[in-house]
């Protein structure tokens, strides 16, 4: 399972943000375990990377779904 620090990377690379230098010892560990693929200088994801994000994204919006509904319960 990854975790949130690790998740963050994979968000960035995604969406083709630099990061900072103390972030690339966590590189290493995602390319073992086939979440990014160096090119070149680049990083990229691969698909199980895509798949990552997508479902961290749908988890974060289902929640975000959730307080929202529980907030405007306790209005009414």
């Amino acid at each position: 399972m990854l975790h949130d620090e690790e998740l963050s990377i994979l968000r960035d690379i995604s969406q083709s943000v630099a990061f900072a230098d103390d972030r690339q010892g966590k590189m290493g560990q995602l390319i073992a375990d086939g979440y990014v693929m160096k090119d070149g200088d680049l990083f990229e994801l691969t698909a199980k990377g895509v798949t990552a994000v997508e479902e961290h994204a749908a988890a974060l919006g289902a929640s975000e779904v959730e307080q929202a509904s529980a907030s405007s319960d306790r209005l009414i």
